[in-house]
């Protein structure tokens, strides 16, 4: 296969979730992207699914490395899991890395995976592989494209994306690589089409905290908001709508805690105070806090599953109170979030979701 560029996905392609792209050329192969995809009904009691690495697992002497496009657990959960089976170098943006790191170490992998932060618009070899990370803003910030260039041609594979001209944590899409690229001429584009059917335009990140600001406003009980914890700039975004209508602003829920921490290690959330713990903030009147919870799919073990079913040590909420899903509902677990939402509401809490107000954008592009 000397003279031809190859992709062969072995997850991702033709369905949400389970990441992973691999390009083949010279007779070496890249790795892009390793993540996860998350059990539904029609899988009881199995909570993570991860592609099947067998095919390049006995071809791993000709992976020259993994590239990691971006912070979310679809497209870096299995690195943990699967990297003692493939013992490449991983390379990543500082934000992606920071969030991989600490899985790393939590998997008690930290001194034996090759770990390499990438900044943006930095070129690196890999094999026959010349590679450039192009910056694109998605609902988590530090998100790239990743352009690879072979004597057969360049690929651009997008990895997830939109333009948002304001997103308020991290940089700008970088259009004057992608018009450069453009002119230099590209082979194939391996993209993103999550929304390709959804007529318009992703809206801004910035429009979303101006309507999370004045909602509440509106509001005197406490308010829980359940939103990606990936999402950064929509924690900011909540976290200084509650400074803007004196409250307090707490975490609850550990991948909350661990984004934070990841964020803030990169210079991301400045401006924001420090989060309280949940137990802290429990003593405070009930119009002076906003939760920031974890569950925002339904998922059975999430903070906000526990709070639903009155289960949780720390956070209750009843009449009077409000519930914001502040995300989109992924195709496949509109049962589990629904369930969620009828707990809640039969405890005499209000539910908002973006049918009802203008509380959420997608990470992706719509079709115009």
């Amino acid at each position: 296969m000397s003279g031809s560029l190859y992709f062969l996905p072995l997850g991702g392609v033709g369905e949400i979730g389970m990441n992973l792209g691999l390009y083949g050329y010279a007779g070496k192969w890249l790795m892009v992207d390793l993540g996860v995809s998350f059990g539904d009904d029609s899988m009881p009691m199995i909570d993570v699914v991860m592609p099947d690495p067998a095919w390049i697992e006995a071809r791993r002497d000709d992976l020259v490395g993994l590239v990691i496009t971006h912070a979310h657990e679809d497209h870096l959960g299995a690195v943990p899991y699967l990297w003692p089976r493939l013992e490449c170098p991983v390379f990543a943006g500082p934000f992606a890395g920071a969030v991989l790191a600490n899985k790393l170490h939590e998997a008690g992998l930290s001194s034996r995976v090759p770990l390499t932060l990438v900044a943006p618009g930095e070129r690196f070899s890999l094999g026959p592989f010349d590679l450039e990370m192009v910056g694109l803003t998605h609902s988590t910030p530090d998100s790239r494209a990743l352009a690879i260039h072979t004597p057969a041609g360049t690929v651009l594979h997008t990895g997830d994306w939109k333009f948002d001209p304001d997103p308020l944590v991290g940089g700008v899409s970088d259009k004057d690589s992608l018009r450069r690229l453009g002119k230099e001429g590209v082979l194939a584009l391996v993209g993103d089409s999550t929304n390709v059917f959804s007529k318009g335009e992703a809206g801004s990140e910035a429009e979303v905290r101006a309507s999370l600001t004045g909602l509440f406003a509106e509001l005197s009980g406490r308010i829980a908001v359940s939103c990606f914890a990936t999402n950064v700039a929509r924690v900011e975004s909540i976290a200084l709508a509650a400074l803007a209508n004196d409250r307090s602003a707490s975490l609850v829920g550990r991948s909350l805690w661990r984004i934070e921490k990841a964020a803030r290690a990169v210079g991301f959330l400045d401006g924001v105070p420090p989060f309280l713990k949940d137990h802290d903030a429990a003593h405070l009147p009930e119009d002076k806090v906003v939760y920031i919870c974890t569950g925002s799919q339904g998922e059975p073990r999430a903070a906000l599953a526990h709070i639903a079913q009155a289960e949780h040590p720390h956070v209750s909420l009843g009449p009077g109170d409000t519930c914001v899903f502040s995300s989109r509902i992924i195709p496949g677990n509109e049962k589990s979030i629904f369930r969620i939402q009828n707990l809640l509401a039969k405890r005499g809490v209000a539910v908002v979701t973006e049918k009802d107000r203008f509380i959420h954008v997608s990470g992706h592009p719509a079709r115009e």
